[in-house]
């Protein structure tokens, strides 16, 4: 061999064990202690290594670090595991952290961040959250692969976990693995997921059962995406515009487009059109000229637009163009996700909604608040970005719902069958203009259980959006709601 195939050869064995001997990835988790009023607990927060089992020409290789998932974790001290419930927390997107639901709602300190029309203004400020969930449950929020600080392990591939059926198995792992690691099997157990995360949710209570033998108590869902044929325009589907129909005379309502009326007076007689609306919807061009007539003057009487408009939509406003057109004349954006959120454009020509203004208007308070505290008070240092709404999981991955809508209600329809102690709590908001009541109602109504198991869900309504709890009156009787639910379904008494 010659001299210059001998240093070849070296340099790759150098490099061959420089990378055996690199380290496996190992958990990054900072621990401190807490007192919420007289509420002693301890809090958790970092990253943990998600390993998955590999088997290669049928021969178990053992469990392999794929991703490093970041997780922050409340528990109350002296508690008696047997007895103390425990929650796993996710918002939605997907690509969305679990800051809202963490920052917002559940957990011991939450985010000034105001309300529509009255938002609260930089550097924003963090207050004890006195009605946090932790007070009847501990509390466990995870950020899905390539959110938050989660990320993919160095050189495996993150988009592997950009869809559908990886995401159920990842965070199910997550909430095996921790269940597993704090002993916790024989703790009430509780899932709560928001937009996204209700599909995720709906979809993980069967996962979770059916995979690993784990039974909830219950399920939680904010303003849950259980349906994607509700809420998207898809090959001419006949239920978004009847079922977005309420929120869109709500919304006109809010903005003073129905000055001499009730809310639910508008609302209701939006909810009762619905059914008529299908109908001239499912007609197509089969509908008289005085059968068209009649529902341009209708929908557009409801939604606060003219009939001009409502005409040349053909009847079907579609979301996104309605929030850019309903205060066209007042120079202003509507909100999607809360429509009682405005904002202005750069030109009002756009066909659609340029932005959310109610996004815009929480970004900045929420990010601050999570950014410091988890520095600050959590004591925790990671200099990556965190992914509060990720668009790196986009295309997500929808293959096992090809040619259909996404629809997870027949797994959760199929966990509460299997699970007759599932109990299921439903949280809407009536100026939601992603996630409408009547389409989670719709889906509902479609729900394959026996009648008598009906009354194992109950449903919530809030005068505010998808995040309702961003609405303070909202917000706190929210806590009630979910509080009393958690005692009823844990049944530790």
């Amino acid at each position: 061999m010659t001299d210059e195939l001998k240093n070849e050869a070296a340099d790759t064995g150098a490099a061959g064990d420089k990378k055996a001997d690199k380290p496996e990835p190992a958990d990054d988790l900072k621990t401190t202690h807490h007192t919420l009023g007289d509420l002693a607990y301890t809090a958790t927060t970092g990253r943990i290594v998600l390993r998955e089992e590999i088997t290669e020409d049928d021969k178990f290789n053992g469990r392999k670090p794929k991703a490093e998932v970041s997780i922050t974790w409340y528990t109350v001290d002296d508690a008696d595991v047997t007895e103390r419930p425990v929650t796993f927390a996710f918002n939605g997107g997907p690509g969305s952290s679990s800051i809202w639901l963490h920052m917002g709602l559940l957990g011991p300190r939450r985010v000034d961040s105001g309300d529509a029309g009255n938002l609260t203004p930089p550097p924003y400020g963090l207050l004890d959250n006195e009605e946090s969930l932790l007070r009847h449950t501990d509390l466990v929020f995870i950020d899905p692969v390539s959110t938050g600080f989660s990320r993919a392990v160095e050189g495996e591939k993150a988009k592997d976990y950009h869809g559908f059926t990886r995401d159920i198995e990842s965070v199910g792992e997550i909430i095996r693995l921790w269940t597993t690691r704090h002993n916790r099997w024989l703790s009430p157990k509780f899932l709560i997921g928001e937009s996204y995360g209700g599909t995720r949710g709906g979809a993980l209570a069967d996962y979770l059962q059916s995979r690993f033998g784990l039974f909830l108590n219950g399920v939680m869902f904010i303003a849950p995406a259980f349906n994607t044929e509700t809420l998207y325009h898809a090959s001419r589907s006949e239920l978004p515009d009847p079922l977005f129909l309420p929120t869109y005379a709500a919304t006109a309502h809010y903005h003073g487009l129905h000055p001499d009326r009730s809310l639910e007076s508008v609302v209701d007689e939006a909810r009762a059109y619905a059914d008529e609306f299908r109908g001239i919807l499912a007609k197509g061009q089969n509908l008289t000229p005085e059968e068209r007539a009649a529902a341009v003057t209708k929908i557009a009487s409801l939604a606060g637009v003219s009939e001009d408009y409502v005409d040349r939509a053909n009847l079907r406003l579609e979301h996104t163009r309605y929030y850019a057109e309903l205060l066209r004349h007042k120079r202003l954006v509507t909100g999607r996700l809360d429509t009682r959120f405005t904002g202005p454009a750069d030109h009002y020509t756009h066909e659609r909604m340029p932005y959310d203004p109610f996004l815009v208007g929480t970004d900045g308070p929420y990010t601050a608040a999570l950014q410091y505290y988890l520095r600050s008070e959590l004591e925790y240092e990671n200099e990556h970005i965190y992914e509060r709404l990720s668009r790196a999981v986009h295309p997500w991955s929808y293959k096992e719902f090809e040619g259909e809508a996404v629809d997870v209600i027949g797994k959760l329809g199929n966990a509460m069958r299997l699970n007759p102690f599932l109990q299921v709590h439903i949280a809407m908001g009536r100026y939601d203009g992603g996630v409408p009541i009547e389409a989670i109602e719709y889906t509902l109504d479609h729900l394959e259980i026996p009648l008598a198991d009906r009354e194992r869900i109950e449903t919530k309504t809030y005068p505010a959006g998808h995040m309702m709890y961003v609405h303070e009156e909202s917000r706190i009787q929210q806590s009630a709601d979910l509080a009393d639910f958690v005692r009823r379904a844990a049944r530790t008494n």
